[in-house]
């Protein structure tokens, strides 16, 4: 009849222990006693001594826990499937070779800091065994091993495991003689931490703004070291559900790839699609890297092409295998859609005209129609994705360009079906993208602003379709005014050889301009002084890029010195374009110089 002896207890106001005997022998009912500020776990030949600072073990067995993030891992573990637990046995080393060896060094010393550094950040295990027959320390390490080796490596979501229950399988799997003991030291700290980030983390799968100070604030007060938090942040993201799918299909594609010594196209596209979306679901990249680092074989042969098409054909292929299309699988091709779109690449098209075509042999060979339903599926996505597009650049780079309430209804049924996939999906593929393109003017910026949140007002109830297209006419005409202002007190300033260097003679040109567009019926009332001074101001910006910037950047191709004007002015990327096209035709340069120059731009 097997007996089991538990004792629980803090060590220091920090760390907690639990321990377990469990044996078929009554001899084990005397496993701990306490000697002064020391805790002693002991059977004959082995024991664990716990001090306030650390700990001290002899005899058999050793120590084990889950992988993390920082825990070295052998690539003999990492290699194999199904291996989630570091076991490390006391005199047990891997060699140059990665063999494991057993030496007759049977004693270790660590302080608690170590402990949970070096292995897990919040529950750590300690064994020893009592019953086994052999001599010598090594053939009993070697004994451990063989008995107990594969189920502690293999046992799955250790640290949610009843440490009864535990000791109770391993006992069932040692001799009938043996007792084993069992103690698990938990970091407290850490553990309310993990705890808090948990709840937090997979209540949206994400940290606001908020939440991250809030926690940042939780560690401090609790003295975490910035490591060990980040350790427990990056160990609780890589758990949940979603993250953890993505990140096992990494490691076994690479576990193929290291077992072949290379990685084919077909591999490579895995992987990079796999990197991609760990990167769209926020997952630290230190995870992937981490395995790269450890497994990932030289790349002896890849055809090369974007990654994005790559994706794209490993997504196909899995299609024509019968997998089906994700709500995942969409996402990514609607991102290698949008990387195509950028780059003008046409050979994605045919990617995809080439697929159909294949798709279209299949059924007529006798594949169900579901993969034509499948690939439909994704072409409605395709076009939607073009005509917003193709309608949301319109808006953003097109002067005077005014969208209908049907347009914008149109745009709201799009983003209502991107948001389907994901939320938030409608703003990375068609706000995120543009809002940092070179080109897109001062006016084209507060568009696509107010374009955005316009849509967000409209779906969340608190504005119309009717209010957006007002909006934007407000905006369209503030933009027209300017260029108009622009054009006239250019033309003032060249060809009356007014002044506007002082407010005084800002004031006058003003009032010439004024009663000029007035009279000619240009505008309908007096310019607004703002406007008229942040044309004055361009104005300025202009007159020094051409008679002081631009001949300096020409004279000793100052690339950087072009880039820090066009990052710095605020004048719109395709007017300064303009002005150099002018002036280099005016000055008979010639206009390769110009390219020159571009090509080294931003």
């Amino acid at each position: 009849m097997n007996t089991e002896l538990r004792l629980h207890g803090k060590i220091n106001n920090e760390i907690e222990y639990f321990a377990t005997a469990a044996g078929c022998r009554t001899a084990h009912h005397h496993f701990f006693q306490m000697v002064d500020q020391n805790l002693r776990f002991f059977a004959p030949g082995s024991e664990l001594i716990l001090s306030p600072t650390g700990l001290r073990q002899t005899g058999t067995g050793g120590t084990f826990c889950e992988y993390m993030f920082g825990v070295d891992q052998p690539v003999s573990d990492l290699s194999k499937g199904g291996i989630f637990n570091r076991l490390m046995l006391l005199g047990a080393r891997y060699n140059q070779d990665g063999q494991l060896e057993i030496s007759a060094q049977n004693h270790t010393e660590q302080s608690y800091e170590d402990v949970f550094l070096q292995g897990h950040a919040v529950d750590n295990y300690f064994f020893f065994v009592n019953g086994l027959t052999d001599a010598t320390h090594r053939s009993r390490q070697e004994q451990i091993l063989r008995y107990l080796g594969k189920t502690l490596k293999r046992i799955s979501n250790l640290n949610r495991q009843d440490d009864s229950q535990l000791a109770e399988s391993l006992l069932a799997q040692l001799p009938e003689q043996c007792t084993v003991y069992l103690i698990r030291l938990s970091d407290i700290n850490h553990r309310h931490f993990q705890q808090e980030f948990q709840t937090l983390y997979y209540k949206d799968r994400s940290i606001s703004n908020n939440t991250h100070t809030a926690l940042k604030d939780l560690a401090d007060n609790l003295g975490l070291d910035p490591y060990q938090r980040e350790r427990i942040r990056i160990d609780v993201m890589y758990r949940h559900r979603d993250n953890y799918r993505i990140i096992d299909d990494y490691k076994k594609v690479l576990i193929e790839c290291y077992q072949q010594g290379d990685i084919n196209r077909q591999q490579h596209a895995r992987l990079t699609r796999l990197k991609t979306l760990a990167l769209r679901n926020e997952i630290p990249a230190a995870l992937l890297t981490a395995l790269d680092d450890k497994l990932k074989a030289e790349v002896s042969s890849i055809i090369h092409e974007p990654e994005y098409t790559a994706i794209t054909r490993d997504i196909l292929h899995d299609l024509l295998l019968r997998k089906g299309i994700s709500r995942r699988d969409m996402i990514q091709l609607l991102f290698a859609k949008q990387h195509a779109r950028r780059n003008h690449d046409h050979s994605f098209e045919k990617l995809l005209l080439e697929t159909g075509q294949l798709f279209d042999e299949q059924i007529r060979e006798g594949a169900p129609l579901s993969l034509l339903e499948d690939f439909s599926y994704i072409i409605t996505f395709f076009d939607r994705y073009d005509s917003t597009s193709t309608n949301i650049s319109q808006i953003a780079f097109m002067e005077s360009y005014r969208p209908t309430e049907e347009l914008l209804r149109s745009l709201l049924n799009s983003r209502q079906e991107f948001s389907k996939l994901v939320k938030g999906l409608f703003d990375k593929l068609f706000f995120e993208d543009i809002i940092i393109n070179r080109y897109l003017g001062r006016f084209g910026r507060q568009k696509l602003l107010c374009l955005k949140k316009g849509l967000e007002e409209i779906a969340a109830g608190v504005s119309t379709i009717k209010r957006l297209t007002a909006e934007l006419k407000i905006i369209d005409n503030e933009e027209k005014l300017y260029n108009v202002v622009l054009s006239h007190a250019k033309d003032h300033i060249r060809t009356r050889y007014s002044r506007y260097n002082t407010r005084v003679e800002q004031n006058e040109l003003c009032n010439e301009l004024n009663d000029e567009l007035l009279v000619r019926g240009i505008v309908g009332k007096p310019l607004n002084p703002e406007l008229f001074h942040t044309v004055i101001h361009d104005i300025k910006k202009e007159a020094l890029y051409l008679r002081q910037l631009l001949p300096e950047i020409i004279a000793n191709n100052n690339v950087d010195l072009r880039n820090d004007f066009l990052v710095n002015s605020g004048l719109d990327h395709f007017y300064i374009e303009e002005l150099e096209r002018e002036y280099f035709t005016l000055n008979r340069l010639e206009p390769e110089h110009l390219q020159r120059l571009r090509s080294g731009a931003l």
